[in-house]
């Protein structure tokens, strides 16, 4: 059964970024059999040729490509202002735990290694996808001198804007609708990636920091507090 994913009226499209013609392939006609639009680069600088000329809604990046690394892609990616939120996920023959970390650190929003279950992709992908650009929730939420609009995905702090990628986005959004309220790495997870989807904990770790970074300027307090052997609020108030 063909599940449907269309937003906003139109099928989302899907760049497939991979060198391996067999691999390309089979992405291809999986997503496509799932409702998708799909586009293909083979290597890295053709990549954001492809994306400098049509933005995709996701891109499934490989890490290993010819010309630029899927690394440094999803770097130069994050650098431009109008893929700055854009979803990346990074496909890779490598295991490593440190190369997962890697990848989030600078900026991927998933990680998945082959072999891969493409069961376990096409969830990743369409969670992801719902998660992003799709919000359809109106209105603004406020927190001590954070505000955010979620029907135009701005975020201000004191005045000034926020530029969040789409799992910070989701995750401060996440906090911002339960202020001072402690959750578990685990509970985070559940609301923010979804139960559906396999994320390690440490995962959420890593998004932690890179929210600190985004919204906390200088001379302003840390609103993301940890709390020791328990998980993180949102507050303005240290334990």
């Amino acid at each position: 059964m063909m599940a449907d994913m269309t937003l906003g009226g139109a099928k989302p499209l899907v760049l497939v970024v991979e060198d391996e013609a067999a691999i390309a392939t089979m992405l291809r006609y999986n997503l496509e059999k799932q409702g998708f639009r799909v586009e293909e680069a083979g290597d890295g600088q053709e990549a954001l040729d492809m994306i400098s000329e049509t933005v995709p809604d996701l891109v499934l990046l490989d890490w290993m490509l010819p010309t630029l690394s899927g690394i440094e892609v999803c770097r130069q990616i994050r650098r431009r202002q109008e893929t700055r939120t854009l979803p990346v996920i990074m496909v890779t023959a490598r295991a490593e735990d440190q190369d997962s970390v890697r990848a989030l650190n600078i900026g991927a929003d998933d990680y998945v290694s082959k072999p891969f279950s493409m069961e376990g992709l096409l969830a990743r992908v369409r969670a992801l996808l719902r998660r992003s650009g799709a919000v359809s929730a109106k209105g603004v939420l406020e927190f001590h001198d954070l505000a955010m609009d979620l029907a135009t995905h701005r975020v201000q702090r004191n005045g000034r804007s926020l530029h969040l990628g789409p799992t910070e986005f989701r995750l401060l959004a996440f906090f911002m609708r339960h202020p001072r309220r402690v959750f578990t790495r685990e509970e985070v997870l559940d609301g923010v990636w979804g139960r559906d989807i396999h994320v390690e904990p440490r995962t959420v770790d890593v998004h932690i920091r890179r929210l600190r970074k985004a919204i906390n300027g200088e001379g302003e307090i840390d609103v993301v507090r940890t709390v020791r052997a328990a998980g993180y609020a949102l507050d303005t108030e240290a334990v």
